[in-house]
């Protein structure tokens, strides 16, 4: 985050006890990594890539956007039950907020592609190999078609393809190769922090799939 964000924005970092592979950012700088997905990264360069990512979100003010588009949405909304000289009934408000909750988790792909960007010059900067973004997007994929469940969440809010890995690594590959001289990929630290991670209870069962 300190080389990421030129707003000097305060960076709030939490990890939820939940084996669900997901991480999410809010706007504001608060970021959310499920313990799950500490757990399946294979190095500290993978972890860093989806932070990365998601502080790319933050930095982009994606989450921003996607609320003002849900404001401007239920506005138009309102308007129209105006014209039509009636209120929602429960059911419909009940639809209405359920839908926007949908619209707000979903980036665009032109997001995500941003997002995915500005995590590879986060990590280079960061001192990070960036090759680990794309690592950990591997990785949930194969895990998709093992568990699907388990990764739900994830891809309900972060569209993955076999093409974005491609451009991400593309992306990778078009750096000077001495940016990438002696980054970091791995950590005894992290080793130890994910197998503490392990070693602990697992989830309460509402956490679990």
């Amino acid at each position: 985050a300190r080389h990421a964000d030129p707003r000097n924005l305060e960076y709030h970092f939490f990890v939820v006890n939940s084996e669900v592979v997901n991480a999410f950012a809010l706007p504001g700088g608060y970021v959310y990594v499920n313990r799950g997905l500490i757990e399946k990264a294979r190095t500290l360069s993978e972890v860093a890539g989806v932070l990365g990512h998601e502080i790319g979100h933050v930095v982009a003010r994606h989450g921003v956007e996607q609320m003002q588009r849900l404001q401007a949405a239920n506005l138009g909304l309102g308007i129209g039950y105006i014209l039509l000289g009636r209120e929602p009934t429960e059911l419909e408000r009940a639809a209405i907020d359920v839908g926007g909750g949908l619209v707000f988790l979903k980036f665009s792909r032109d997001q995500e592609r941003e997002a995915d960007s500005l995590a590879v010059e986060f990590l280079v900067r960061s001192g990070i190999h960036p090759d680990g973004l794309a690592g950990m997007f591997e990785i949930l994929l194969q895990e998709r078609e093992r568990r699907p469940g388990l990764l739900e969440q994830w891809f309900s809010s972060h569209p993955l393809t076999e093409e974005r890995i491609a451009r991400t690594r593309a992306l990778v590959a078009a750096l000077p190769p001495d940016r990438l001289q002696g980054l970091l990929r791995d950590t005894e630290t992290f080793q130890r922090v994910q197998a503490r991670l392990r070693s602990l209870p697992p989830p309460p069962p509402a956490e679990r799939r």
